[in-house]
C-alpha cells in the first residue's frame, strides 16, 4: 500500500468518526472524500457594502477563498476532495490538468498533487489577452511552479471544452512511463466534478439553521460550470435551485449554460436527487462578462475596488470581480426584493490579481 493511500484511509476514518451533525453531508454519504479544506467556511455579513447600496438588501459572503491552507485555497478544493479518492484508487502517479495562464484550478491541482505525493503536469493555454509583461511569471502560475508542477505554456485561445493540448499531455506522461490521472478544466466535466458544491449547499443549510434564517438568493460566478451545477443540485433539495444566480464570466454563455445543465443532470443522478433538473433551473445572468473572458471592464475594476475599500475583501479580475460587479448592479436595479438576504459565494482566485498589476497600478 502506498503512503498516500494509507494516509487517505486514516483521514477518512477520523473524519467520519469525529464529524458533528453540521459537518455531515447527507446527500454525499456514499462518496469517498479526501479532506483538503479546514471545514465549514465562514459566512460574514457585508455590513458596509450593504449600507452603501441602500440597506434594502442584506449581503453576506461565504468565504470559500479562506477554506484551506493549501496554496490560498478556493472553490476547486471542494471538487478535488471527491476526485482525489478516485485518483488514488486508479493507481495513477501524476495529476494532469489544464487552464489559462492564471488558472486558479491548475494552482489547486498543483497544491493537491504536492499534498498527496503525486507528480503534476499542467497545460496553461493563453486564454486571456493581457497587458502585463510578467503575466506568465506571477500569481497562480508562479505558485504552481514553486509547488513543483511541470508547466507547459500553449498558445491557444479560450474554450471550456476538452482541449487537444490536454489530451496530448496525457499521452506524453504515458509515453514517458508515468500513470496520468486526467482532471479537465475546472474539474467541471469530471464525473465527480459537481459533488463538492452539492456539499456546499448542505453546509449552507446547516449554517442557516444556526443563523436562524434562510438565504433568499445565492450569487455565484459561472464559467466551466460545475460549481454552479453542484449548487443547483444541492439547493434543489429544498426547492431553491432557481435561487442560485449564476453570473457569467465566460463570455460564451450559451455553451456555459448548456454545460451547467449537463453537469447538474449527471450530478443529480449520482446523488439520487429524486426529481428532474429542468433547463429553467439554470439561471445565468449574461450582462457582466464583457469585454472578454479574463479581461476586466472598468465596471469590474470598480467593483473590485469597492468591495476592497468597504469590506477589506479582495476579489479577482477574472471571476469574483465580475460576479461582485453583477451582484452590486443587480442590487441597484432592484433584482432582489426589498429585505432579501443574499449570499455571495466568494470562490477565491485572488492570486491572479498579480497578473493585472498594470491595471491596478494606482490602486
Amino acid at each position: 500500500m502506498r503512503n498516500n493511500e494509507s494516509t487517505f484511509r486514516g483521514k477518512s476514518a477520523s473524519l467520519s468518526a469525529g464529524s458533528t451533525p453540521s459537518e455531515r453531508l447527507y446527500m454525499l454519504e456514499k462518496f469517498e472524500r479526501y479532506p483538503l479544506a479546514f471545514g465549514p467556511t465562514h459566512i460574514e455579513k457585508l455590513e458596509r457594502l450593504s449600507a452603501h447600496l441602500g440597506g434594502g438588501v442584506e449581503l453576506y459572503a461565504k468565504r470559500e477563498d479562506c477554506n484551506s491552507g493549501l496554496a490560498f485555497g478556493g472553490n476547486k478544493l471542494r471538487k478535488l476532495e471527491y476526485i482525489v479518492p478516485d485518483a488514488i484508487a486508479s493507481g495513477a502517479d501524476t495529476l494532469v490538468s489544464i487552464g489559462g495562464v492564471q488558472s486558479n484550478h491548475t494552482r489547486m491541482v498543483a497544491a493537491v498533487a504536492a499534498k498527496i505525493g503525486f507528480k503534476c503536469r499542467l497545460v496553461q493555454e493563453s486564454w486571456v489577452p493581457h497587458e502585463d509583461a510578467v503575466y506568465d511569471r506571477v500569481g497562480n502560475i508562479l505558485l504552481s511552479r514553486v509547488m513543483g508542477a511541470e508547466v507547459e505554456l500553449v498558445d491557444e485561445g479560450f474554450d471550456i471544452g476538452i482541449r487537444e493540448s490536454w489530451e496530448n499531455a496525457l499521452r506524453d506522461v504515458e509515453a514517458k512511463g508515468g500513470k496520468p490521472y486526467p482532471i479537465p478544466a475546472g474539474a467541471s466535466v469530471h464525473k465527480y466534478g459537481g459533488l463538492g458544491y452539492v456539499g456546499f449547499a448542505e453546509e449552507v443549510r446547516a449554517q442557516e439553521a444556526e443563523l436562524g434564517f434562510k438565504f433568499d438568493y445565492i450569487v455565484v460566478c459561472t464559467v466551466t460550470g460545475s460549481t454552479h451545477a453542484g449548487m443547483l443540485v444541492g439547493f434543489a433539495a429544498d426547492g431553491r435551485a432557481r435561487k442560485v444566480i449564476g453570473i457569467d464570466a465566460s463570455a460564451t454563455p450559451a455553451q456555459t449554460k448548456a454545460q451547467v445543465l449537463d453537469i447538474a443532470r449527471k450530478t443529480a443522478a449520482l446523488v439520487d436527487l429524486g426529481h428532474a433538473i429542468e433547463e429553467d433551473d439554470v439561471v445565468l445572468v449574461e450582462d457582466y462578462a464583457y469585454p472578454l473572458y479574463g479581461v476586466p471592464s472598468e465596471e469590474t475594476k470598480q467593483a473590485i475596488r469597492l468591495s476592497a475599500r468597504l469590506e477589506g475583501m479582495m476579489t479577482d479580475p477574472v471571476y469574483e470581480g465580475k460576479s461582485m460587479q453583477g451582484m452590486i448592479d443587480l442590487v441597484k436595479k432592484g433584482f432582489f426584493p426589498e429585505g432579501s438576504k443574499v449570499l455571495y459565494a466568494h470562490l477565491g482566485g485572488v492570486p491572479a490579481i498579480n497578473g493585472y498589476s498594470y491595471a491596478f497600478r494606482n490602486g
